[in-house]
């Protein structure tokens, strides 16, 4: 069986990790007992392109309890847990191509690995699975029926392709479901990105001032949990609702000009390029601490830093120190990419439960409906998105309400007025 990964010596360790986190992943535990049971996705080439953690692992586990050959790539050279990678190809024979700190020419060859298993659906975190295919490895298109995409950044590239004309094949937006943005992109990365900041920083949070630049849910997740913890939160954004939405919220907003003089940690989740460049660099103060929890790293203008400095060095464990030309310092955390998988383990497993039961059941749902759909953008069925909420909160011990007949007649009339 073909596999990249550090070392098999580090299954053990990995082993008993996806143990541990399977145990706060109830929605998706019950989903592999029925996949176990029905083998839905038997005969199914499947190739993921997602951060290669412990809860990734046990969506892995998962889609192969269903029948389906699984192959895996890390969709960022930081994210990977070693230990992970090698459990899973120890003991659960999923080919799995993926060492943390991996450089970019890997990266891209452990990618083409996974296409090398021909798949005929894809699951993606951030489009790059989907990107090589519509670029280098187009003579796999034909056999490929559809796929998921786990993030917004994917999500944005996808519409665009979509929009264009070019997109191939048919793919479901499992990021806007909202058993998956409303609670792993708002608590998930407000608790993980926080987390990643203080394990590489050891820095007090409280009385600080705390740069939130993006207002979306994972904006709004970083900024709840950094003024938990006592920061003066300042959001920056493009958006006049979600800007308005932050006032309302109790923050401070300002352009990123003003913003940039008061920080003393920055944090950017928009999705977009260089919302950290040059001129904020020039008015930072000395030792701000810059960070960042979007997907790809081109968030902060790490080449316009450099430009700007006269030397950098590696000072802590995923913490790079700037010197400016004049003599102030900036710190960049885990060389601009995502700070909660660079420097912690990525988002509790509890919440990634909801997030990978999405994929789980959407890569089902893909591989029964495939020939129904076209090469288009879909929202997470409605039935789906109810089903692992109903799920959830049955796993929480929680009970809800349900309809009386006279309000169900009353909610789909018009006769009864008032």
């Amino acid at each position: 069986m073909e596999f990249d990964i550090k070392g098999k010596s580090l299954a053990e360790k990995g082993k008993l990790r996806i143990e541990w986190a399977a145990q706060s992943m109830p929605v998706l535990r019950s989903i592999q007992e029925r996949f176990k049971k029905e083998k839905p996705l038997k005969g199914l080439r499947l190739g993921a392109c997602l951060h290669v953690t412990t809860e990734t692992a046990f969506l892995a586990q998962t889609l192969q309890a269903g029948g389906a050959d699984v192959r895996l790539c890390a969709s960022n050279p930081l994210s990977t847990q070693d230990d992970v990678a090698a459990s899973l190809s120890i003991h659960d024979q999923i080919p799995t191509f993926a060492i943390k700190g991996e450089d970019k020419e890997t990266y891209y060859r452990h990618i083409h690995a996974v296409l090398g298993g021909k798949p005929q659906i894809t699951m993606d975190d951030g489009a790059d699975l989907v990107g090589i295919l519509h670029s280098d490895r187009k003579e796999l298109l034909p056999g490929i029926l559809g796929g998921t995409e786990e993030t917004t950044t994917g999500v944005i590239r996808l519409r665009s392709m979509a929009d264009r004309g070019v997109l191939q094949y048919p793919i479901i937006a499992v990021n806007d479901a909202d058993t998956k943005h409303l609670f792993d992109n708002r608590y998930g990365t407000g608790q993980s990105t926080i987390d990643g900041i203080i394990r590489a920083t050891n820095r007090l949070l409280a009385g600080s001032y705390f740069v939130v630049s993006g207002y979306g849910w994972c904006g709004r997740g970083v900024a709840m949990r950094a003024a938990g913890m006592g920061a003066k939160v300042i959001i920056t954004e493009v958006d006049p609702l979600r800007a308005l939405e932050a006032v309302m919220d109790g923050y401070q907003v300002l352009p990123m000009a003003e913003a940039a003089k008061l920080g003393d940690f920055f944090c950017t989740l928009t999705g977009d390029m260089h919302v950290l460049r040059q001129e904020h660099f020039e008015v930072m103060k000395d030792g701000a601490i810059v960070s960042n929890s979007g997907h790809f790293n081109v968030e902060i203008d790490l080449d316009a830093l450099e430009g700007l400095s006269s030397a950098r060095r590696q000072i802590r464990d995923f913490v790079e120190e700037f010197t400016l030309k004049n003599g102030r310092h900036i710190y960049v955390l885990g060389e601009g990419r995502l700070i909660n998988l660079a420097a912690a383990e990525g988002h509790p497993s509890s919440v990634m439960d909801m997030s990978f039961a999405n994929q789980a059941l959407c890569a089902e749902y893909m591989y029964l409906h495939h020939a129904s759909l076209d090469k288009a953008v879909y929202r997470v069925p409605l039935e789906i998105d109810k089903e692992i909420a109903r799920l959830k909160l049955e796993s929480m011990q929680v009970r809800i309400d349900v309809l009386t007949p006279e309000q169900e007649k009353y909610l789909n009339s018009w006769e009864m007025g008032t």
